[in-house]
């Protein structure tokens, strides 16, 4: 039987594969969205203000977990390509067991310097109280969510995306339906928040778990894992890209909270806030994607396929500029309503996230781009290629664009850092994809 993995992708084909992962993502956005969207209406602003000072520290389990399962995908799936199904289910397995391992771990750790790690974040007195009981729930459920983010790239991996679908479906329902009852019903604050985030991680992860340990006709299940250290070590170097992505993410709100304190105080750090939401959930259609479509490219790779490559490449090319074009048009058009979700329009923090909304927005014409090259080195297993345009991306240029534009153009110059670092970034991407091209193949 072929695996799916191996099938003549179409473009309408393409889209359906791949539409699983790409609203993944999207859902995954917005249950988390959703703490902030009942935090905002029904605990206040600076609530929301401690959601984005506390977000460094899950962003932090969010890298590892995606590096090893971003990592770990491209090496499974090269396996399958080369014909060595056992293999590939132990390094599965292997992969699963460290990322356990990971969570627990960090619970353990967190937990002792959890007070410590509030003040670093830079938790104002006005903030501290409601950072540590938001962060307290999240670090105790890790593990959960090591398991659940995981499983989320292994589904895909396994010819599996829309089951992969139906758990992050499962898990923002959850979410939403608990932070309705600890926020509005049983008036718990962010703890309320944190517990619906920690539900919504808990459900889906066992579910996963259950299916890989007890479906066996698939292409992926856990087996007893051999422990090969090669295989973990280049699952964790190839995923190194989306793991400087995500711990530059923590990096870069710490920056962006502390320079909005300095501009705007307060309501700057909520603006910032609603707009880096915003940001995840009309970026997630681009991670999605990148993400759905990476196994195929690394499946094909391991199985010499260059004819079906170069039609992934132009198809994948076609729809990025696709999906670029709508979400800048839907970042002007729907600012005020998406903004509207968090914020009265007669506050002074609606005034300020509109402007940086709209000065944000030129980013989407290009993140798309930056995000799908990043990924398909991955898939390729060139986490050097990856790691650096993702270093450069997410962390050298956005740290650069944040210390000088705003000296330049005061508080509009943080929200034009992003789309400078996008651009500059875009230009590495190019000319890592041209001078990679004979290499690869992909055109």
């Amino acid at each position: 039987m072929q695996n799916k993995l191996g099938q003549d992708f179409t473009l309408p084909r393409l889209l359906r594969f791949t539409a699983p992962s790409a609203l993944m993502l999207m859902f995954m956005a917005l249950y988390q969205m959703v703490d902030g969207i009942f935090v905002s209406n029904f605990v206040g602003e600076n609530a929301l203000s401690a959601l984005n000072i506390a977000y460094p520290i899950p962003s932090v389990l969010i890298a590892v977990s995606v590096m090893l399962s971003t990592g770990g995908s491209a090496l499974v799936a090269r396996t399958m390509g080369e014909k060595k199904p056992q293999q590939a289910k132990q390094d599965f397995s292997l992969i699963v067991v460290t990322g356990v391992i990971i969570g627990i771990l960090f619970a353990v750790v967190g937990l002792c310097f959890l007070p410590s790690l509030v003040r670093a974040l830079g938790a104002t007195d006005l903030l501290y109280e409601d950072c540590y009981n938001y962060l307290f729930p999240l670090i105790v459920s890790a593990p959960a969510a090591m398991l659940q983010m995981q499983f989320q790239g292994f589904l895909v991996t396994a010819g599996k995306p829309h089951l992969g679908l139906a758990l992050t479906v499962i898990g923002g329902v959850i979410n939403l339906l608990l932070d309705y009852l600890f926020i509005v019903e049983l008036k718990m604050g962010v703890t309320g928040a944190a517990l619906g985030t920690a539900a919504g991680y808990i459900v889906p992860a066992m579910i996963g778990l259950c299916y890989f340990a007890f479906v066996r006709k698939g292409s992926l299940c856990l087996v007893r894992p051999k422990f090969r250290p090669a295989a973990l070590g280049e699952a964790c170097f190839n995923g190194s890209s989306e793991m400087v992505t995500n711990l530059a993410v923590a990096i870069t709100t710490l920056m962006f909270n502390k320079i909005m304190l300095a501009y705007q105080g307060e309501n700057g750090v909520a603006a910032i806030t609603i707009v880096l939401y915003a940001q995840f959930l009309l970026t997630a259609i681009f991670i999605g994607f990148s993400s759905g479509v990476a196994p195929l490219f690394s499946y094909n790779h391991g199985n010499k396929n260059y004819v079906q490559i170069q039609k992934l490449f132009r198809s994948s090319l076609w729809l990025i500029g696709t999906f670029s074009v709508l979400m800048f048009a839907v970042a002007f058009l729907f600012a005020v309503p998406i903004i509207s979700v968090f914020t009265r329009p007669d506050s002074a923090v609606f005034a300020l996230t509109v402007r940086g909304f709209h000065l944000f927005a030129f980013s989407y014409l290009i993140t798309g781009f930056n995000i799908f090259a990043s990924s398909l080195f991955t898939a390729f297993s060139n986490g050097k290629a990856s790691a650096f345009l993702s270093f450069l991306r997410t962390f050298l240029f956005l740290i650069a664009s944040l210390l000088l534009l705003p000296r330049l153009l005061g508080a509009d110059g943080i929200w034009l850092s992003v789309p400078l670092a996008e651009l500059l970034s875009l230009v590495v991407a190019v000319w890592l994809v041209i001078a990679n091209r004979d290499y690869y193949q992909y055109y």
